[in-house]
């Protein structure tokens, strides 16, 4: 076996192998879809809030994950905004939402999260548009309009950004 720096888990014939927590949560996704197919292993992601596929140069990417420690006062607020992301979500309306003064709220969001307020809706946008990419959605102008980009060109900036790829090389993969 040979180290590939770029692959989150590794399989060579009877050796599985990954490092870290949330490898080792795709390798088990991976140990899944072998035994059991892809369809349990797409429930079970589902389950676990998870992405049931992450390209081998992102391992560490994951806006659930990264902002799922905001467990406080922004947790109802993340869920509102995963829930309907396709509102503009102005940092006015969360701070509204969150009962606090604008300012107030971003400077709290971001010691809290570990993000500006506009980040984080961006890149729960992306994950969400990656996974709908991911299942198949056959359209990059609808997959923007539902996960609030308003159109493809801004979704493509986001992705270079913030994956590194353009959405059509995403789903190409």
């Amino acid at each position: 076996m040979q180290l590939d720096a770029d692959r989150i888990y590794v399989n060579d014939g009877h050796f599985w192998t990954s490092a870290g927590i949330s490898a080792g949560i795709d390798l088990a996704l991976a140990l899944i879809t072998d035994d059991l197919g892809e369809r349990v292993a797409r429930a079970v992601a589902r389950q676990l809030v998870v992405y049931y596929r992450r390209p081998g140069g992102q391992s560490q990417f994951s806006a659930l994950i990264e902002m799922g420690s905001a467990r406080g006062r922004f947790k109802l607020l993340l869920d509102h905004v995963r829930r309907n992301l396709g509102a503009p979500h102005r940092v006015s309306d969360l701070a509204g939402q969150a009962c606090m003064s604008p300012r107030h709220f971003a400077r709290a969001f971001q010691a809290e999260t570990g993000l500006t307020p506009a980040k984080a809706v961006e890149k729960l946008r992306v994950e969400a548009a990656r996974a709908a990419l991911e299942s198949g959605a056959t359209s990059l102008q609808c997959v923007a309009n539902e996960c609030g980009f308003g159109d493809a060109e801004r979704m493509r900036r986001s992705f270079h950004r913030l994956l590194g790829v353009s959405p059509s090389t995403l789903r190409a993969r």
